[in-house]
């Protein structure tokens, strides 16, 4: 079990050593020391003064990161353990906090919080009965005047302006950096680094005093970045800028000519290779028709001359889809004319006295001509 001194800050564990003629230890206790009558002038003299340091921040959060994680996940259990913690907090009386047993990663709530509210926390007995106990400190003065659900609203919306201002930023930086290099989409398959080295070396020689460097992205895109040929020349980006900008239509030909990539685009990259600015992302909306009209138009092809007399193609094929679609309707007419036998075996020997009949005036026939 364990023992404390009356303000609770001293504590000691010992065994209980309780009988039923024997309280043992249980009504034992430990004495203030110099430190628990410090803290507790402290306490008294925030309470006086009305101090709280919360009431400088309107968005000062008093929990940690790691309770207010654990609230997110179970929002409803996590209030109901707060409310406990408010009622144990306002009750001058009660020293001592004792929840039912539960799984761990709930004790661990309830540690955390219980740090957050400045009281101090121990787990008793073994699984399944391990529960957790809470105990005010001279550490404690007040509650939170903040709940937990407050925080998180406090918290989320802080998460939302901080990543509102780092896009802001971003895109800012984004559009103010200089092109330095480009981009190909929809690299050929099986395209290497040597056959797209081989292709636009010589378009790369054209432009001395820049290097370029070639990078296959996990993107299965393709980066070629510009920068000086020599590590002492400093090369202002606006010049690499200017220099990419004219390269682009003769590097683009030679992608769409030797269909090395479906496209070909201007970018900014930095150290890392990331992609901070690409060409199409900065042209306005304006500019749409222009996309259109920029495109290639579909060929064209002439219709073939007929000869005089001759008969076009589809007068001839809509002539036998006429013949095909006669034929079909004289057949379902016929089959419509037919009329359903009732007694197949009368119906059979009927056919078989024809057949006879039939084979004897053929017979009769031949006899008579041999006769005469």
């Amino acid at each position: 079990m364990l023992i404390t001194c009356e303000c609770q800050h001293l504590k000691q564990e010992m065994k209980c050593n309780a009988f039923k003629s024997s309280e043992g230890n249980s009504k034992k206790s430990l004495g203030c020391d110099d430190e628990c009558a410090r803290l507790e002038r402290n306490r008294k003299l925030a309470l006086a003064l009305n101090i709280d340091p919360e009431a400088s921040k309107d968005d000062y959060i008093p929990y940690s990161t790691d309770t207010l994680k654990m609230f997110r996940e179970n929002v409803k259990w996590s209030q109901e353990q707060e409310r406990e913690f408010r009622v144990f907090a306002t009750d001058d009386a009660e020293k001592r906090l004792r929840f039912k047993a539960m799984p761990s990663h709930q004790r661990t709530f309830l540690h955390s919080l219980a740090q957050d509210f400045g009281f101090d926390s121990e787990s008793m007995d073994p699984e399944p009965h391990r529960h957790v106990a809470v105990f005010k400190t001279p550490r404690f003065v007040s509650p939170p005047t903040k709940t937990l659900k407050e925080c998180v609203r406090i918290q989320s919306d802080a998460e939302a302006a901080a990543a509102s201002v780092l896009d802001e930023q971003r895109r800012s930086r984004s559009n103010n950096e200089a092109y330095n290099g480009f981009l190909l989409g929809h690299p050929r398959f099986g395209l290497t680094f040597d056959v797209l080295r081989s292709e636009l070396t010589p378009q790369f020689n054209a432009t001395p005093g820049l290097a370029f460097d070639i990078s296959f992205l996990p993107t299965e895109e393709i980066v070629i970045k510009a920068k000086a040929a020599s590590p002492s020349t400093n090369i202002q980006p606006s010049a690499i800028e200017a220099a990419v900008k004219a390269m682009k239509g003769p590097v683009a030909a030679i992608v769409s000519t030797k269909r090395l990539a479906e496209t070909c685009q201007l970018c900014s990259l930095d150290a890392s290779l990331n992609i901070l600015r690409r060409a199409l992302e900065d042209e306005g909306a304006s500019d749409g028709w222009n996309r259109v009209a920029s495109k290639a138009v579909g060929p064209r092809y002439a219709l073939p001359q007929r000869g005089v007399g001759e008969k076009s193609v589809y007068t001839v094929l809509g002539s036998k889809i006429k013949d095909a679609k006669k034929k079909k309707e004289e057949l379902e007419k016929a089959m419509a004319e037919e009329v359903p036998v009732d007694d197949w075996a009368e119906e059979v020997r009927r056919e078989e006295e024809e057949e006879e009949e039939i084979g004897g005036r053929d017979k009769e026939a031949g006899t008579g001509s041999g006769g005469s």
